[in-house]
């Protein structure tokens, strides 16, 4: 089975060097651990009426880990939202030319995230903030948010290259 979807593979487009099932792995177990804290906090508070301290601050977490995981995948894939209502009916080189304008600025925008974001976590580190809810480090989520954007950005690269050398021409 290819890396691809059957509409990147008919472009003509070589699968990522790096294979999408990473970012799918990370993204299954957040996912599963955000059902089973959930399940478990469900029961517990079903029979005990206390609630795990927890589970509110791990489950946001791990939402951001599966949402940007997930984000990595979709834009290896070819399959990150947009709207193609316009440029399915330009003409294949301006749509083609708008699909780098969107990879282009898609680039900044998780630049920019992984930039701040690693602001946010040295700010986290340097003056020793603690979590809210259970009082853990704060760096501990702060440090996915660069890193992650950091990934995407670098998948986002991949594909603009992927897109270059696309000898059929033809763009989204």
């Amino acid at each position: 089975m290819s890396e691809l979807p059957e509409s990147a593979e008919l472009q003509g487009e070589a699968p990522p060097r790096v294979p999408v099932k990473i970012e799918e792995f990370c993204a299954a177990l957040a996912m599963g651990l955000i059902c089973c804290i959930t399940f478990a906090n469900v029961l517990v508070r079903y029979f005990t009426d206390v609630s795990f301290a927890f589970t509110e601050e791990f489950s946001i977490f791990l939402m951001v880990v599966l949402t940007l995981a997930g984000a990595s995948a979709a834009f290896v894939r070819n399959q990150h939202i947009r709207m193609t209502f316009i440029t399915e009916r330009l003409p294949s080189g301006i749509a083609r030319g708008v699909e780098f304008f969107v990879m282009l600025l898609s680039a900044v925008m998780f630049a920019v995230m992984a930039w701040y974001g690693s602001f946010l976590f040295w700010d986290d580190w340097q003056y020793d903030t603690t979590s809210p809810g259970i009082g853990i480090p704060q760096w501990i989520y702060t440090l996915w948010l660069p890193v992650l954007s950091a990934v995407i950005l670098l998948r986002i690269i991949g594909r603009i290259i992927r897109l270059a050398r696309d000898t059929t021409g033809s763009a989204s």
